[in-house]
């Protein structure tokens, strides 16, 4: 689980470097099959573009770095479905998504999320059970990123090639088209990014380094663990 979690960490980084400059290129998004310059937009970012033909509206371009980004995206992109189909594998074999992640009996109501995130807002300490398990709150976001956000921006990252819609054009029509597929990744990438911040951020609160420690060794020294 450690090394895929840091295999991703790595994938996932030149996924986010490379997508941002690929995005720059053309920071406008279109719905259904076809989109370009002489098309209306669903919508526009604020941004410059690294192409002067694109229109955006400053009278400057940014530099164009859309070629080794393509590359190092796709290879990165292999990384992350590779690095995905080992941890699906080892995680159903195990059953550490039955064990670890699927919510327990006494958490499937709304009572007990709801108990959870007043216990986050107070700051409430973590008893020792709770310091070495996932509660409901992380338990559900591991579930919807592994099974709903990392599928479905693998699938519409696939949709974006030439080769894979003509292979399945069924994949791509499901998602509108190409364009669409487009809009679906760069919208499904931007809630992985708020996921990773507020992860992050929780990492943080409940002990940065003694968190890390954890994931990097596999060991957690008992005095991190609070009463």
């Amino acid at each position: 689980m450690r090394v895929t979690h840091w295999l991703t960490v790595l994938a996932f980084s030149a996924l986010l470097i490379t997508g941002g400059e690929i995005v720059i290129s053309h920071p406008r998004f279109y719905w259904g099959e076809t989109g370009n310059v002489n098309m209306k937009p669903l919508f526009s970012l604020p941004i410059p573009a690294s192409r002067d033909m694109v229109p955006t509206g400053y009278k400057f371009v940014m530099p164009d770095e859309n070629g080794w980004s393509r590359y190092l995206h796709f290879e990165a992109a292999w990384v992350l479905v590779l690095t995905a189909l080992v941890y699906g594998i080892w995680g159903f074999w195990t059953g550490h998504f039955g064990r670890n992640l699927t919510p327990r009996r006494g958490q499937r109501s709304w009572q007990a999320y709801r108990e959870q995130i007043a216990r986050h807002l107070r700051r409430a300490p973590l008893n020792a059970h709770e310091a070495r398990s996932y509660n409901v709150l992380q338990r559900t976001a591991y579930l919807a990123v592994i099974f709903v956000l990392f599928p479905l921006v693998i699938w519409t990252g696939l949709a974006l090639s030439p080769s894979f819609d003509s292979a399945v054009p069924e994949a791509v029509n499901w998602l509108g088209g190409r364009q669409s597929a487009r809009t679906l990744h760069f919208f499904v990438s931007w809630a992985l990014v708020l996921f990773l911040v507020v992860h992050v951020t929780m990492v943080a609160l409940a002990g940065f380094w003694g968190r890390m420690r954890a994931m990097i060794t596999g060991r957690a020294a008992e005095t991190e663990v609070q009463p």
